[in-house]
């Protein structure tokens, strides 16, 4: 258990993917942040299909893919100048170099694994956040030099692509019908009007979901609750 104060920094895991189901590779390095990042952006996106009816001055909008969530780290600061520790109460010692930072980052995030030829997959986590993904833009910037032109600190932006395994897909898509009783795990920035809109192509029901789930602040979705979504009707 976390004592009140006590500082939790960000950490990305390499993964590995057995029987369907993802988990944590403790036998490789993890990176883990020395200064937890300014912030880090959600992204969920829809697409939808456009039907031009004849004889119709507008065109119908049906709602067509779910794409992949992303979730991007603002600022994650790299530090060699030694006036930063991740613990105070650590020995000093000589700063890594900013070289052996990045090296260290890219094996977890970027170079490609084996003989698959795909980046891996990783775990990122900071407090409540958890999530899986693969790495779609790196992006370094160097902004503290020595006199010799040796970096001493960097920037670096990170963006992920959610990654799921082919069988949390196929089960996905076979419980996919608003027929069938649905039991859904919340993930961060999961909103009920946006489930419902996944569930039932219609963000509308969340007020009869939220009376069956008994929640009495549906805007304050905590992650890792399950909720149900029984077949239902406008009527």
């Amino acid at each position: 258990m976390l004592l009140s104060g006590t500082k939790t920094l960000l950490t990305i895991s390499p993964c590995v993917v057995n029987n369907g189901k993802i988990s944590v590779d403790g036998s490789r390095q993890k990176f883990e942040a020395m200064i937890n990042p300014a912030g880090y952006e959600h992204t969920l996106r829809l697409s939808y299909s456009k039907n031009r009816v004849l004889g119709q001055p507008g065109t119908e909008t049906k709602y067509d893919i779910s794409h992949p969530e992303k979730f991007s780290l603002k600022e994650l600061i790299l530090d060699a100048t030694g006036a930063v520790r991740a613990n105070p109460l650590d020995v000093i010692s000589d700063p890594v170099p900013i070289k052996d930072q990045v090296d260290l980052l890219k094996d977890v995030v970027y170079n490609y694994q084996g003989s698959k030829h795909e980046a891996p997959i990783v775990q990122v986590k900071w407090g409540e956040l958890l999530f899986y993904g693969r790495v779609e833009t790196l992006k370094l910037d160097y902004t503290l030099f020595k006199p010799s032109g040796v970096p001493l600190r960097a920037r670096v932006t990170l963006t992920f692509v959610e990654y799921q395994s082919s069988e949390e897909i196929s089960k996905e898509a076979a419980t996919e019908s608003p027929d069938l009783t649905h039991l859904i795990e919340v993930k961060a920035g999961d909103t009920l009007p946006l489930l419902c809109y996944r569930i039932y192509q219609d963000c509308g029901y969340y007020p009869q979901v939220a009376k069956i789930n008994n929640l009495t602040n549906f805007r304050d979705l905590k992650p890792g609750i399950k909720l149900q979504f029984p077949p239902l009707s406008g009527g």
